[in-house]
């Protein structure tokens, strides 16, 4: 009886889940050098993990800046064509100057990760990112995109 009991709550919590989306944005904006013990654990991770490898203080220097992680999923379009993430984004100092970064992969993929970064001078000099736009292209169709509020 215990073991139907665990059958049905696993089979309750599968059906929970839905379909993963086909395109996830994540933003991380790192601001100091040196981590501070008070931050929360997760946050001193991710400081830790952008900063690892980073041993003079000019190099951490150039770590400062904003990041951007792109989770995207096409099961259904394999081999439908390369797959191409473009991130655009606009500047505080820039005002309407639109850049944009990109990367490919192989037709064959599923799914995949990418990350755009903003840092060092770049960062610096132009300020923090206040919008942004992602898409997630198969050969020449729009699967999915992500905007930032601010966006136009």
């Amino acid at each position: 009886m215990n073991h139907a009991y665990s059958l049905l709550v696993v089979l309750l919590l599968g059906a929970c889940t839905g379909p993963r989306e086909a395109l996830v944005v994540k933003q991380f904006q790192l601001r100091e050098q040196v981590p501070l013990a008070p931050d929360e654990p997760m946050t001193r991770m991710e400081k830790e993990r952008r900063l690892h490898g980073a041993v003079t203080l000019a190099e951490r220097r150039n770590r400062l800046g904003q990041y951007f992680d792109l989770l995207w999923n096409d099961p259904t379009g394999v081999n439908q064509g390369d797959v191409e993430l473009v991130f655009e984004y606009q500047q505080g100092a820039y005002a309407s100057l639109v850049k944009r970064k990109s990367q490919k992969f192989a037709a064959s993929s599923a799914s995949g990760t990418a990350e755009f970064a903003v840092t060092g001078d770049d960062f610096f000099s132009g300020g923090k990112v206040v919008a942004w736009k992602a898409m997630l292209l198969r050969g020449k169709r729009v699967v999915a995109t992500r905007q930032s509020y601010l966006w136009q």
